[in-house]
């Protein structure tokens, strides 16, 4: 299987780039950006090509779909050191990815084969029914964290239901989340044409939501690049499907049991560097336990080990970037300065950035790391004394993605969760869970409502078109 196939580099237009290994700084291969006319050649080779997978069997796209799914499978060593030194993963983590952009393409096989529409009671005599039609071209814009997955999630579903798909990867791994997926549909038998990977920058995200031949956009990405997309997208009246940020509050009540809950608060955190939208951005822990609670999180984050995880066996890899980590370190600092007690962390070697906790102050305005999206390892924990407190705290902020509460009481916790809107809720668990058959998306900023996985693909990929039959023409008054 050839991920960074020699032709590709011949077919766009938007310059030569690198695909970097954050860890060293090596360069794993080049490629092609593509530029605003390499988008217009894609959505209408996608266009001309959608026509007849749209007329294909069902049983002949699930057939595909399942097949790609036994690819990503077999071609896992492959996979999953793309996945490690591209995106910076730890191998584990690159074999979550793995198992679960596989499952994405047996779920979306066993989707094509979903009822496609209901009969309608009506007042005439007629048959009533609505039917589910595709949209045509689908362009998918995926970002760097959970590449494969967060591009397949969207890939599979729009081909199973009929459309054809233009993918635009973040540059920084367009391979594990763009090329692989390429390489995979074509050995998979998928006709050309109908997926089309163009790794790029905003040019290219502009001119794929702009493109009149793309009547779906499929985002994954910041709450501020899924404004501009949202916007762009109400211009030209398509459907923007918005996945964006998060900080999300990982709940203790005072009856939990830290020697059970410290695991999972660490995972919240810390799972790939914090480089995840579910992350629980802020703990927020009944007062009882709280100097307890940021004594023993410290101490995990203290003994996690930080490196390059192709390597060395290491629980942390590198931050994507520069630019990244310099963001981290601003937001720790800043922080501190204004008030936090780094307990753990704040320092980093390289783009490789300690596990960082921060005990937030008793009272007075959130600190930065506590108010906004890190996107990095660093958990700030807050205090909290009663439940409406820590109701009012949970739901103080702009996002509504994930929420995690941790009791010996699951009742008491689904009463609490009604308190905070939220696209997700794990009781006992963290903030970070994903599955394919599960529809999964946030409110506020952390998107528009719109789901992914399941049943919801249904919503995301097709049209809704209502259809009436009579058996002669319609007598009118006039």
């Amino acid at each position: 299987m050839a991920l960074l196939d020699p032709k590709d580099r011949l077919s766009l237009h938007g310059g030569e780039a690198v695909a970097i290994e954050p860890a060293t700084g090596e360069a794993l291969g080049a490629f092609t950006l593509a530029d605003a006319d390499d988008v217009a050649d894609a959505t209408g080779a996608a266009a001309r090509a959608q026509l007849t997978w749209a007329r294909t069997p069902y049983t002949e796209r699930a057939a595909v779909l399942r097949r790609a799914g036994d690819l990503i499978h077999r071609h896992a060593p492959e996979i999953r050191e793309w996945i490690v030194r591209e995106a910076g993963s730890i191998p584990g983590k690159a074999d979550f990815e793995i198992r679960t952009a596989a499952e994405e393409c047996y779920e979306a096989a066993a989707l094509a084969h979903r009822p496609l529409g209901q009969v309608l009671p009506s007042s005439a005599p007629r048959l009533s029914y609505t039917s589910r039609t595709p949209v045509g071209v689908v362009g998918v814009i995926a970002p760097f964290n959970v590449p494969l997955v967060l591009a397949t999630r969207s890939v599979a579903p729009a081909l199973a239901l009929g459309n054809a798909v233009v993918l635009k990867p973040d540059p920084r791994t367009a391979v594990c989340g763009g090329h692989v997926l390429a390489a995979v549909f074509a050995e998979a038998g998928l006709p050309e044409g109908l997926l089309h990977v163009l790794p790029g920058g905003a040019e290219a995200g502009r001119a794929l939501v702009a493109d009149p031949r793309v009547r779906v956009i499929s985002f994954t990405g910041s709450t501020g690049a899924g404004r501009e997309v949202g916007a762009l997208a109400a211009r030209h009246l398509k459907r923007a499907h918005l996945e964006l940020g998060g900080n999300s509050a990982f709940v203790v009540m005072e009856d939990a049991d830290l020697d059970a809950a410290m695991s999972t608060a660490a995972w919240a955190s810390f799972f790939h560097q914090g480089q995840v939208c579910m992350t629980a951005g802020r703990h927020l822990v009944h007062a009882s336990l709280y100097d307890e609670y940021v004594e023993r999180l410290a101490a995990k984050a203290d003994a996690l080990a930080v490196g390059d995880p192709y390597r060395e066996e290491v629980h942390l890899g590198p931050v994507i970037d520069a630019g990244q980590l310099e963001k981290i370190h601003a937001l720790v600092h800043k922080s501190a300065a204004a008030g936090a007690r780094i307990a753990a962390g704040g320092t980093h070697r390289d783009l490789f950035y300690r596990p960082t906790v921060l005990a937030e102050p008793d009272s007075g305005e959130p600190t930065p790391a506590y108010a906004e999206e890190v996107f990095g390892p660093v958990a700030p924990v807050r205090k909290f004394h009663t439940v409406d407190e820590a109701a009012a705290l949970a739901d103080d902020t702009g996002y509504g993605l994930a929420l995690g509460v941790v009791t010996r009481d699951t009742a008491r916790a689904l009463e609490f969760a009604d308190r905070v809107p939220t696209g997700l809720l794990h009781i006992n668990d963290q903030t970070v869970n994903d599955e394919p058959v599960a529809a999964f998306g946030g409110l506020a900023d952390s998107g528009n409502g719109a789901r992914f996985g399941g049943e919801a693909n249904l919503d995301a990929f097709t049209e809704a078109r209502w259809t009436t039959v009579r058996s002669t023409p319609a007598p009118y008054p006039f």
